[in-house]
């Protein structure tokens, strides 16, 4: 084990009102797992942490920490607080590793999962758990959604997404790759071959235009499409990222490593107005990104883009109001432009199912539960709320597997005879914790 876990683990004061676990969204029993670490029981503290969130060791790689458990322990009011992400790393890695569950019985009928990012994920392994024969729809070859596809191998290591499908097949989940509902496949075909209830988790895929002249050149790219496979493309040495997000920082830090020399970040705003984590637009400096504020795009052109200047003004009760400073157009010269100004929901599966309803941004229309206007479709995750994080993607989808398992028990209450337990058959580990 590593001495900085170790270290970490001894620093922590195990309080009686543990002000980091009150900070997690997921409420992560922190001091129960650190306790269990240090009486050497490693893997019944990957079990408690599995339990709590199946996407554990996901969040300890990319969970704003600062503002969540770490940002709450109280040593770091005076001082460092508790790493718990190196901690929680290193028991959940462990832990993943020997995870042999139970395969369910799938005795409680079909429900199918469209996508399989953070919301997907959570649900395929709480309902396979409860005895439900679970069906993972993937539009890709490999699941994941935005961790497989949308996060940097450098900030989550892809076998980790690896490990979890061979945990979701354990756990007795089928996984359909390349396979999108909503074309030729539909949601009423699924309900036609017996699935009790749908979930929707296909997350937000169709990146903003900035609706600016040359958006449609070659040399300008969406950072969505772009992080989904950097190796296929040829950007150059000099490239302009649009935007200061978590996703154009990824952009940019990508582009550096993938042999881009010189990468920009362009933002029409003030550094304090940036929307990135604070870490994560360090790691961007560290890896050699310029930052240039105040620079607004007004056109793409052959030669890179056409640049403002800005003034931003404070507006009381409300957001920042950009003005651009007359006369201070130039061309900003850059073999590449990747826009990152954020991304909103596909509409292919809304479109070919009558009753589920939208919002003015395309986003699901939910209840509290994950219920949308369709009986029997559920959704969560990115494609209800618009990119969030992980965590609270696996928060919300607790709450949804519940409402999900209700709604079968309530209309299909003749299977109830199909659920008995048979003679000298074990019962399926459940792997939530309420």
């Amino acid at each position: 084990m590593s001495l900085h876990v170790i270290d970490e683990a001894n620093r922590c004061l195990q309080c009686k009102k543990p002000l980091c676990r009150q900070g997690c969204p997921v409420n992560t029993p922190i001091p129960e797992a650190i306790s269990l670490l240090k009486e050497n029981k490693i893997q019944a503290a990957g079990k408690l942490l599995f339990g709590n969130n199946p996407l554990s060791i996901v969040c300890a790689h990319v969970c704003p920490q600062e503002n969540q458990c770490e940002g709450h322990c109280v040593l770091g009011k005076k001082g460092s607080p508790i790493l718990f992400s190196e901690i929680e790393r290193y028991i959940s890695g462990y832990y993943i590793d020997l995870f042999d569950p139970l395969p369910s019985r799938k005795d409680k009928g079909k429900v199918a999962i469209i996508g399989s990012g953070p919301a997907g994920i959570t649900i395929a392994f709480d309902l396979s758990s409860r005895g439900y024969d679970v069906t993972i729809f993937e539009r890709y070859d490999k699941i994941g959604g935005v961790l497989r596809y949308g996060i940097p191998d450098f900030r989550l290591p892809k076998p980790i997404l690896d490990r979890m499908s061979d945990m979701l097949r354990a756990s007795g989940v089928t996984i359909r790759p390349n396979t999108s509902i909503g074309t030729n496949l539909t949601i009423e075909d699924l309900f036609r071959d017996a699935y009790r209830a749908v979930f929707m988790g296909t997350g937000v895929w169709k990146p903003r235009k900035l609706n600016l002249p040359g958006e449609t050149l070659g040399h300008v790219h969406f950072a969505i499409d772009y992080l989904r496979n950097p190796e296929v493309y040829r950007l150059g040495n000099t490239v302009a990222v649009i935007g200061a997000g978590d996703v154009a920082m990824d952009a940019a830090r990508t582009a550096l490593r993938h042999g881009s020399q010189n990468v920009y970040v362009l933002y029409a705003k003030r550094e304090q107005d940036v929307s990135a984590r604070e870490v994560e637009v360090s790691y961007a400096k560290i890896d050699g990104a310029t930052f240039l504020f105040n620079t607004e795009p007004i056109a793409f052109v052959d030669g890179g883009v056409i640049v403002a200047d800005t003034i931003v003004e404070d507006q009381e009760g409300g957001r920042p109001i950009v003005r651009t400073v007359e006369g201070s157009q130039r061309l900003f010269s850059a073999d590449s432009v990747i826009v990152s100004i954020g991304q909103g929901p596909r509409s292919v599966i809304v479109d070919s199912t009558p009753g589920i309803e939208v919002s003015d941004k395309g986003l699901v229309n939910v209840d509290d539960s994950g219920r949308t206007t369709h009986d029997g479709i559920f959704a969560s995750g990115d494609v209800v709320t618009g990119a969030r994080t992980v965590v609270e993607a696996v928060k919300v989808s607790r709450r949804v597997a519940d409402a999900m398992d209700d709604y079968i028990s309530t209309h299909f209450p003749t299977d109830a005879h199909l659920r008995e337990k048979a003679p000298g058959e074990k019962k399926s580990e459940k792997h939530f914790t309420s």
